[in-house]
């Protein structure tokens, strides 16, 4: 067994058996910077809501997801620091781009929206105000960068670098997914604005769900009874960490001290309300 991966969040170990091991810290970042202060729990409810995903749309898509059961795994993760964050997946060969699938006009699309912009490969034939729900939902590609940002990218270019049999798979898959988890989510108060998706390929080549799904981290949820058209709608994410980075001139700089107490409780909180709202 080795460690392969030390991400901004997760530890990811192979067990060179076909199988790994991935864990889920409490580290949280923002604005591409790792924080050095910990969300107590927020490993675990990523953990908890991802294992919710994956066996609410295994008749959509396989997924990668073998057990969250510590005593399932290698005695190295039989201890109480893994319980609960800790999954057994199935090694992949991973599909080098993430899956965005948006619901709503907002961020870098409501931008180009603005200025009368295709964005994307995507034209809007109607006029739209910010946070407005799209006709219906569109899949934005992006290349998965292992230094810097990502790089967005058309859906024709993807499926031109993968094969139109794979990326219309995954467009499909995608729609699918999205469309399932966001009816769910909506009937608890959460609205999907967007997430991302990552798959792989499994021996025989069939396409699998992989990573983690659609958590606060990889989503933009907004709360549904605050929600208002035309708005910047409050989300359940890193928003009071964002928002304190952001009033303190510090998004994006590496030289933070500590994050406030008061704002580590908020988001804690925020990231529990919303796992109780998807898991029930």
């Amino acid at each position: 067994m080795k460690k392969i991966i030390s991400g901004k969040v997760r530890e990811v170990y192979d067990l060179e058996n076909g199988q790994m091991v991935i864990v889920t810290t409490d580290r949280i970042s923002a604005f591409d910077v790792i924080l050095p202060t910990l969300i107590p729990g927020k490993g675990a409810v990523l953990t908890a809501v991802s294992n919710f995903w994956f066996n609410y749309t295994r008749d959509i898509v396989p997924n990668h997801l073998i057990s969250i059961k510590t005593e399932d795994m290698p005695a190295e993760f039989n201890e109480a620091q893994y319980e609960g964050r800790t999954m057994l997946v199935k090694k992949l060969k991973m599909i080098p781009y993430e899956v965005i699938v948006r619901g709503y006009m907002f961020g870098s699309m409501y931008e180009a929206y603005k200025k009368d912009e295709p964005f994307l490969g995507h034209k809007f034939d109607r006029s739209y105000e910010l946070a407005e729900k799209l006709e219906k939902p569109i899949v934005t590609p992006s290349t998965k960068a292992t230094e810097g940002h990502d790089i967005n990218v058309t859906l024709d270019s993807m499926k031109a670098a993968l094969g139109e049999d794979l990326g219309n798979q995954i467009e499909k898959a995608a729609l699918s997914l999205y469309n399932r988890c966001y009816d769910h989510a909506y009937k608890n108060d959460i609205i999907i604005a967007d997430t991302k998706f990552e798959f792989g390929l499994d021996e025989n080549g069939n396409l699998v769900l992989a990573d983690e799904v659609l958590t606060p981290d990889s989503s933009r949820f907004w709360s549904k009874l605050l929600y208002k058209q035309g708005t910047n709608p409050p989300s359940f994410d890193k928003q009071f960490v964002r928002d304190w980075l952001k009033e303190n001139n510090l998004a994006g700089k590496t030289e933070i001290k500590e994050i406030p107490e008061d704002i580590v409780l908020k988001t804690a909180e925020l990231y529990r309300t919303c796992e109780s709202k998807i898991c029930g």
